[in-house]
């Protein structure tokens, strides 16, 4: 009895963007491949270029934090007024106590 081949399918992972085969009548990656890596700064002019490149996304990204704490606190603001209203809204009930259940 001659076993059919089973249906191969290839992805490109998100992450790391390797290449998976996987095997689709079994929950199981068959083969997998790694991405090319781009090769090492050559130039000096090269080191300067990437340094400046992350020196300017690091400053990107401490902008978009300072810029997301100023809206912090009105955003805790806010939900600490929708939970007081929902709060004040609920009647107050007495806890349950496991000794009263008996």
């Amino acid at each position: 009895m001659s076993e059919k081949e089973a249906p191969t399918v290839q992805v490109t992972c998100p992450c790391c963007g390797a290449n998976l085969t996987i095997d689709a009548s079994l929950p199981a990656v068959l083969d997998h491949k790694l991405p090319a890596r781009p090769h090492a700064l050559r130039q000096m002019k090269d080191v300067t270029r990437v340094l400046e490149e992350e020196a300017t996304r690091r400053q990107e990204k401490v902008q978009h934090i300072l810029e997301a704490e100023k809206d912090k606190s009105k955003i805790l603001n806010r939900k600490f007024q929708e939970l007081l209203k929902k709060a004040k809204k609920e009647p107050l009930e007495k806890p349950i106590k496991d000794i009263d259940l008996d």
